[in-house]
């Protein structure tokens, strides 16, 4: 398979799947595949179950490759010498720590960039926002960084948060109860109770059970500890019609759509997947 126009199958590989993980990089990378399904023959495929055997065999097809941690270096030089790929990236991999913020201005010192080459040879980078663009731009120092601007949802869970979005809801501050240290959740409650805010810990639940009940709160509250690429959950409590408290660590605040909220927000998310398929469709095919 040495051209790569001979085929019209693509690789899809990462780390976890939905199927594993209901992280908010997977729940995109999810919904991309489907759309991508339309016109492709996409393999989805696990970094630690993609073999040498696999890269060589399949180098002349075209790699999408999201988060990387579990791809050996072995695999990674390989396919940055020889395959045709994009990465989309969901966090910080360029870095040792995976948290720009933990240097000033959210630049890392030159020693604690990793994977540079890996990002260089790749046909696109891929990401979420200008936040987070800029950020990999600024450490990176590339041209090949693409801001798709946003995620993209299934129809039916737009017409879920068009639901939601609604309700009449409590005077209460919804909080994500997350064991994750960087989503902060310890910071949400303490700015709460230092306002004297009613609030409500949201476990984590079934995508569209935990929607309706952060949704049933006029307000959410996310002090995340590193920069999101997007946060995909602070733009659904938008779309849900709830006020957003946040911090400047989340990406979709740098997008001018952030204004909106409700419905026009889900009309927008609509046009958007459609925007964000055809952008990955020309990277492939160009």
């Amino acid at each position: 398979m040495g051209n790569q126009l001979s085929s019209n199958k693509i690789f899809f590989i990462a780390d976890f799947f939905t199927d594993q993980v209901q992280g908010g990089g997977e729940l995109n990378n999810e919904i991309i595949i489907d759309i991508l399904r339309k016109k492709y023959d996409v393999e989805k495929i696990n970094c630690h179950l993609m073999t040498m055997e696999n890269i060589v065999e399949n180098k002349g097809l075209f790699f999408i490759i999201s988060n990387f941690i579990n791809l050996s270096e072995e695999k990674k030089d390989y396919i940055k010498n020889n395959c045709r790929y994009a990465i989309y990236e969901h966090d910080h991999k360029y870095i040792k720590t995976r948290n720009p913020a933990d240097y000033e201005d959210f630049l890392a010192p030159k020693e604690e960039i990793i994977n540079y080459d890996f990002y260089k040879n790749a046909k696109a980078i891929l990401c979420q926002s200008k936040f987070h663009s800029d950020i990999v731009r600024k450490n990176l120092n590339l041209d090949n960084i693409v801001n798709l601007g946003g995620n993209a949802w299934h129809d039916k869970d737009l017409e879920k948060m068009e639901e939601f979005s609604k309700r009449e809801k409590l005077d209460k501050y919804s909080i994500m109860d997350s064991r994750i240290g960087h989503k902060n959740t310890k910071g949400s409650i303490s700015y709460c109770m230092s306002k004297g805010h009613e609030y409500e810990l949201i476990p984590s639940l079934k995508y569209h059970f935990f929607l309706d009940r952060i949704s049933k709160n006029e307000k959410f509250v996310f002090f995340p500890l590193s920069p999101e690429t997007l946060s995909r959950v602070v733009v659904e409590a938008r779309m849900m019609n709830m006020k957003v408290t946040t911090s400047k660590n989340v990406g979709a605040i740098s997008e001018d759509w952030f204004k909106l909220k409700g419905l026009e927000l889900i009309d927008f998310m609509r046009n958007k997947k459609i925007e964000i398929s055809k952008k990955i469709e020309d990277i492939i095919d160009g």
